[in-house]
């Protein structure tokens, strides 16, 4: 959890990149905050970084992180769901 958090706060410290998440998801900045409490909001959170390699790359260095540890980070939120 402490990985998708840190990935929310990155995408948020971005407009641009906030906006692109959001776009990507449906939500709005209005619904954001409770979107956050849903189980499946970081899962959310960590495929968006995941469908980018800029993006991805961006944010592993960053938080100095193995890009493959978002992609454990993600199957530990949701071990039943199958992301490829």
């Amino acid at each position: 959890m402490k990985i998708a958090v840190a990935a929310l706060g990155f995408l948020a410290e971005d407009g641009e990149l906030l906006g692109a998440f959001l776009g990507a998801t449906g939500l709005g900045p209005e619904n954001l905050r409770a979107a956050a409490e849903e189980p499946t909001f970081f899962v959310a959170v960590l495929e968006h970084l995941m469908s980018d390699d800029a993006l991805l790359l961006a944010f592993t260095e960053r938080e100095r992180l193995r890009p493959t540890l978002i992609a454990a980070a993600r199957h530990a939120l949701d071990p039943r769901s199958d992301f490829v």
